[in-house]
């Protein structure tokens, strides 16, 4: 996980800058925006802006091993323990 230090505020990434941190066009992730399935965001005035964090999170959320349920992580597996 990518880790910053405690002293800096947290960096805010407009929708093309955090599509390009994720690896998506700005396209996609406007569509995971509007379908609820996307990283947090805030709006700050008109604009969407996503933080590192809430980034990251959304990323470690959809690993998996496999295409199917087991390939869930376990840990992230909801009712079970490691």
């Amino acid at each position: 996980m990518i880790r910053l230090p405690d002293s800096m505020p947290p960096r805010l990434l407009r929708t093309t800058e955090a599509a390009h941190f994720l690896g998506l066009s700005g396209r996609t992730l406007e569509k995971h925006r509007t379908m609820g399935t996307g990283p947090i965001y805030h709006k700050i005035g008109g604009r969407v802006v996503y933080t590192l964090a809430d980034l990251t999170a959304w990323l470690e959320a959809g690993a998996r091993r496999c295409s199917g349920p087991q390939g869930e992580i376990a840990s992230r597996r909801a009712g079970e323990n490691a």
